[in-house]
Parts: C-alpha cells; sequence; structure tokens
C-alpha cells in the first residue's frame, strides 16, 4: 500500500501540462451529458484507441456505459468559458448551448480543433476513477491553438517554430 498523500499527488500530477477535452455521451433516454475532463490519450492507432477517465458515478460515465458510445471535442484556446461550463459539477451543462452533431450521433462542441467519436471498446477500474477505451469510428479537425492546462491554470500553448517531430511514423 502507497503511503502518497492525494493532494501531493494531485500536485505532481500537475506539473504534466495538457490539452483540455469536453466529453459528450447521450443517455439512454436521449438526454445530453457532457463533462470537461484532460485525462485523454491516443493508445493505438491500428485500431484507433484513445481512453478517457471518468470519477466513480459520473452522469456522463454512466451516460457512456448505458449507451457504449461517446464523443471526444479537443478544445481550442478561446474555448476556455465551454471548459469551465462543463466542469461545474451538476449543472444542466447544455442550458442554453445550441446542440451540434455534425456527421456524429452523439453532440460534440462546436468549432473545436477536433471531434473523435468512439464506441466503448471495454472499460477497466482502476481506483476511484472507470477508465473507458474508446474504438475511434469518425474523426475531424481543424487547424486552431489549443487551450492548455497546468496545475490547475488554463493556458496557452507557445510553438517554438520547431519541425514536427517525426515520432514512429
Amino acid at each position: 500500500m502507497t503511503t502518497v498523500d492525494p493532494v501531493a499527488m494531485r500536485r505532481a500530477m500537475g506539473r504534466f501540462a495538457t490539452g483540455v477535452a469536453v466529453i459528450t455521451a447521450l443517455d439512454a433516454e436521449g438526454t445530453p451529458h457532457g463533462m470537461t475532463l484532460n485525462s485523454l490519450t491516443s493508445v493505438s492507432l491500428d485500431p484507433p484507441l484513445l481512453l478517457v477517465c471518468f470519477n466513480h458515478g459520473a452522469r456522463t460515465a454512466t451516460a457512456v456505459a448505458d449507451t457504449g458510445r461517446f464523443a471526444v471535442s479537443v478544445l481550442a484556446a478561446r474555448q476556455e468559458p465551454i471548459a469551465r461550463r462543463f466542469a461545474a459539477r451538476g449543472d444542466d451543462h447544455f442550458a442554453g448551448l445550441p446542440l451540434s452533431y455534425g456527421r456524429h450521433r452523439v453532440p460534440v462542441v462546436p468549432d473545436a480543433l477536433a471531434h473523435l467519436e468512439c464506441t466503448v471498446d471495454r472499460t477497466v477500474t482502476a481506483g476511484d476513477h472507470v477508465v473507458v477505451f474508446g474504438l475511434v469510428e469518425h474523426t475531424c479537425e481543424r487547424d486552431g491553438q489549443p487551450l492548455a492546462f497546468l496545475s490547475g491554470r488554463f493556458g496557452d500553448y507557445t510553438d517554438r517554430g520547431h519541425d514536427p517531430v517525426p515520432w514512429s511514423f
């Protein structure tokens, strides 16, 4: 058993800069649910898999589990108000917000940098979270600057002007 304090863990992991996304889903009755998160990871290109992490009992997690579908909207720098809206617990995140579907079967955040529509491939319970692996069925993206998150604060990404790193392609 570990003796790492949860607050210390949060502070240490908060030093890892991430992007910001909104996960959306429709529940079994067709009601939209969504939440802001930064626990989003590309897992595999073949097949195209990603993972997201939900707190146990989150309404969006329940909708994803019930329907087996969700969408990821990667937020642009100017979409901090959307990130804050979907981060508020218990609110109707879609109140007064027009739903956008595009070619997706679940609502997505309009004007996001990327949309990825997924079906649930598998789930894993890990500590106080549920890890959902999504098989990506559709994507779309556009140019723009991403919304960044570091140590509990939103910020901007700075491009240093280098050529893209080729990684393993």
